[in-house]
């Protein structure tokens, strides 16, 4: 009998030490939501060696807000949009979307020019003939109602076809 409760013991041990393993798994890879995601599109095809119009979405994660392109004072960060060279597309312009007044909870007098949900890019791109996976980016720096998260550059991948 002592047998069968040490086996059984040593069972409920190991049996718990597999949730736990589990639950920690879970843990590391359930990571936060990006601060900035970029949602479409995909691919476009504009016609080769002509200035063609691309829209470029992205979402701000909720309870956080981004500096627009145009941020109020020089000290802060703005969004920026940018396509490496020698990639087959060359950035004509971008065009950004007005920002939103926030109004910082700590100090009501200090009003910032932000992004936050949705928001969209219009960006003018040539190409050269041909399929180019270009890796673009998208800069800019996140905040919450209280503390800004160090700048940061994410890739936008755009598969661009010139026709």
């Amino acid at each position: 009998m002592l047998a069968s409760k040490s086996k059984i013991g040593a069972a409920a041990v190991m049996i718990f030490a597999g949730l736990l393993a589990q639950a920690q798994r879970e843990t590391r890879t359930a990571s936060k939501p990006a601060a900035v995601e970029y949602l479409y599109p995909e691919q476009v095809t504009i016609a080769a060696g002509k200035p063609s119009a691309v829209v470029l979405h992205f979402r701000v994660a909720p309870g956080l807000h981004i500096n627009s392109h145009t941020p109020r004072t020089q000290e802060l960060i703005p969004t920026t949009f940018s396509i490496p060279e020698n990639s087959g597309v060359h950035l004509d312009a971008a065009i950004y979307p007005q920002g939103v007044e926030f109004v910082v909870p700590v100090d009501p007098s200090t009003k910032l020019d932000v992004y936050t949900g949705e928001f969209a890019i219009h960006a003018r791109l040539t190409a050269t003939p041909g399929d180019h996976m270009v890796e673009a980016r998208l800069r800019f720096q996140a905040c919450d109602d209280n503390a800004c998260m160090p700048p940061k550059t994410i890739t936008v991948p755009i598969d661009v076809l010139g026709k």
